[in-house]
């Protein structure tokens, strides 16, 4: 996999971070970035302004710091809304506008945002040209393959997206009926890659260096978002990266540096949010490190009870010591 350009940006590798509602923030962004990814999209913002007030929309809408090219993704229905959020977002730092037209949450469908949008050709129309017109930074587009099995329309919306001036553009391989259940449909990818001119990003159940090679051998995408699989191994994207180069797998990362990449990312976490707010977020991101480690489940039970940030870190690292103890046979158990 070649580096990959999205307007004047060249990526040094086609690997991006999906951008995930709740996942995706400033600390998680910086830490895959550093481990390998060649892009980070943020949350999802929403296009209506009246909402920036919130906490919640303030904290996605930080991107000082955050590794360049900055990609933010906006998602909403209308269009002049669409565009007004657009510039407001370059004015704040953004240097990539990402539309979401993926989401298939019932929040964001009901509203004729996210996935919904596949319905109306004519609206994406006027949305993507809106956008375009109204940024001078690249403006990228995420898709499904269309609403339903029976309306598999993202290949007429992949036209539509070149012909408005989209740069580059996203798919998951999957319907907004399928949520995010079935096999990823990687022909349908294909044909997309194939009928446009802009660098096309596969999406959906990358979740080994393997499947990327797969997926990117199936479909002929430039390159791979990859979600989910990131959460609790944002070592992912180095992994992927390196099996694409040498075909060789990297080895999966000791204890010792699982537990140095978790502590820096609650202490992100902490400093980022506060201690309130931050030990509240740790908490789902400390469960999918340790997912599949024994003793987890009883580990989240307690972690999930502390109010914390220094309590949180001494559990982590107590849990770890005892890890190392039973992986060098001087007894075992979970930390309490």
């Amino acid at each position: 996999m070649s580096a990959v350009r999205i307007g004047p940006y060249t990526l040094h590798n086609g690997l991006i971070l999906a951008p995930m509602a709740g996942v995706t923030d400033q600390p998680f962004r910086q830490l895959c970035k550093r481990l390998g990814a060649g892009l980070v999209v943020s949350e999802m913002v929403t296009s209506d302004m009246s909402l920036w007030n919130t906490r919640k929309s303030r904290m996605r809408m930080i991107h000082e710091g955050d590794p360049e090219p900055r990609s933010v993704q906006i998602a909403g229905g209308d269009a002049q809304m669409l565009a007004d959020a657009a510039r407001a977002n370059v004015e704040l730092g953004a240097q990539i506008i990402d539309i979401n037209m993926g989401c298939p949450a019932k929040k964001v469908c009901n509203k004729a945002a996210g996935s919904a949008l596949l319905k109306d050709e004519a609206l994406v129309t006027e949305i993507l040209q809106a956008v375009v017109a109204a940024v001078d930074v690249p403006v990228t587009l995420k898709i499904r393959t269309g609403w339903d099995r029976a309306n598999k329309n993202g290949l007429t919306v992949a036209k539509i997206a070149e012909q408005a001036g989209i740069t580059a553009l996203a798919v998951h391989g999957r319907t907004r009926a399928d949520l995010y259940t079935g096999e990823a449909e990687y022909d349908t990818i294909s044909a997309i890659k194939q009928a446009v001119s802009i660098p096309v990003f596969a999406n959906g159940d990358i979740d080994s260096p393997e499947k990327a090679r797969y997926v990117l051998d199936a479909t002929g995408a430039d390159g791979l978002l990859v979600g989910r699989a990131a959460q609790g191994q944002p070592w992912i994207f180095r992994e992927i990266d390196h099996y694409l180069r040498t075909g060789e797998k990297l080895p999966a990362p000791e204890l010792i540096e699982v537990e140095r990449i978790l502590l820096e990312h609650l202490a992100a976490l902490h400093a980022f949010y506060g201690d309130v707010m931050g030990v509240r977020i740790a908490r789902k991101h400390v469960g999918w490190y340790l997912a599949t480690l024994p003793g987890a489940r009883e580990f989240r039970a307690h972690f999930n009870r502390l109010q914390e940030t220094e309590a949180q870190c001494a559990y982590v690292r107590a849990f770890f010591a005892e890890r190392y103890k039973s992986l060098t046979g001087d007894g075992e158990g979970v930390a309490a």
